[in-house]
C-alpha cells in the first residue's frame, strides 16, 4: 500500500533535494538517516527528506547509497 515509489529528484552537490518531478523544494522540513540490518550481510541505510514542493505537495523521499544512487518517494 505505502510501498516507495521511483522519483525523478534534481540533488544539489551537497545531496539534498533541489526539485522532485519537476516541482522545486521550498523547504526540507525534516531529513534523517536510517541505518538498520547493520548485523547481516546485506545491511539498510536510508537517508529521508520531507519536503514540502512549490506545487503544494508534500512528500518524503530517500535514496539508498547502495543502490546506485537511485531516488524513492513513500507518501505515509
Amino acid at each position: 500500500m505505502y510501498r516507495p515509489r521511483p522519483a525523478e529528484v534534481a540533488a544539489g552537490e551537497d545531496g539534498v533535494p533541489r526539485a522532485v518531478g519537476g516541482a522545486a523544494v521550498e523547504a526540507v522540513r525534516e531529513d534523517w538517516l536510517v541505518e538498520d540490518r547493520w548485523w547481516t550481510p546485506k545491511p539498510l541505510q536510508r537517508r529521508y527528506f520531507e519536503l514540502a514542493l512549490a506545487d503544494g505537495r508534500n512528500l518524503v523521499v530517500f535514496r539508498e547509497p547502495d543502490d546506485g544512487g537511485r531516488w524513492y518517494e513513500q507518501r505515509a
